[in-house]
């Protein structure tokens, strides 16, 4: 799933693109992606593009105070083309599911891969109408997110780091694959329950937040967005990586896996040499 730093890459390299165009026409190919129907599609077709921001993992094209906003969920992805076909496409069960047509010829192609359907888009006069946004906690990203803010967060929630850090309503923009690399920078378990954080701790988890973050915005800074995911992948530690050496220790990554999704960790560097659960492979021994 693309999370804060694609997508904020997404949103530099498609706004150096779109800004400053006009909006031909916004071609809707799988119905169900689409969340709102007033205003309607066509609103958007001759207004001229503004911005392209982000919020948390959602992308937001800002045409005359009209958004188009995305969420591209677990296999959503949007690719700039410098030429768009003129005749519109036919729905069907390929992966396209939006096309934003300009008026120069170019636009974005929104796909998203796989039978499980969940890419989302929105067009709205103000994006805090989009309920994800609307619920969205402070953002790691944000040039004046403090030590005192992410205090604010973990002060007295029993709740698993990683289910905190990867809660929108909580952290805007974290995912799955970047609070393990946040977690594996700072030392901490994932286990460790967010009220029971010291201060050296909690210092460690704030530094990591912003560096991690900032550190793969950088890397990803300039891509094509078809280079991003490749990106993302060659820069992560130990997420994806269960059974590879720790670039850290040389401990072995090891994993937990969940119904719809999988942690991994390093056991020196962040649980003192313990192998955490695993209750898919304890139901298997059973």
């Amino acid at each position: 799933m693309p999370e804060s730093p694609e997508v904020q890459a997404l949103a530099d390299h498609l706004g150096e693109r779109t800004v400053g165009r006009t909006v031909q026409r916004l071609e809707v190919v799988a119905f169900q992606a689409l969340k709102t129907f007033d205003p309607p599609p066509s609103a958007l077709h001759g207004r001229r593009v503004t911005a392209v921001t982000r919020h948390g993992k959602f992308l937001d094209l800002d045409a005359d105070g009209l958004h188009l906003v995305l969420h591209l969920a677990r296999a959503g992805w949007v690719r700039w083309s410098d030429s768009l076909p003129a005749t519109p496409p036919k729905p069907g069960r390929g992966p396209l599911a939006l096309r934003l047509l300009l008026d120069d010829g170019s636009g974005w192609q929104v796909t998203e891969q796989g039978t499980t359907k969940r890419l989302a888009a929105y067009v709205v006069p103000d994006p805090a109408q989009v309920p994800g946004i609307a619920r969205l906690g402070p953002d790691p990203l944000a040039e004046g997110f403090s030590r005192a803010d992410l205090a604010a967060v973990t002060a007295g929630r029993s709740v698993r780091l990683k289910g905190l850090l990867t809660d929108q309503s909580l952290l805007a923009g974290v995912g799955n694959a970047y609070s393990d690399e946040v977690l594996h920078t700072a030392r901490l378990s994932p286990y460790a329950l967010a009220s029971s954080l010291d201060e050296e701790q909690s210092d460690r988890l704030y530094a990591a937040l912003r560096t991690v973050l900032h550190d793969a915005v950088e890397r990803a800074r300039g891509l094509a967005a078809g280079e991003l995911k490749a990106e993302k992948k060659a820069g992560l530690r130990v997420h994806g990586r269960a059974g590879e050496p720790c670039p850290v220790c040389g401990d072995t990554v090891r994993q937990v896996v969940f119904a719809e999704s999988s942690l991994q960790y390093c056991p020196t560097c962040q649980t003192r040499g313990r192998v955490l659960a695993d209750r898919r492979l304890s139901r298997l021994l059973k």
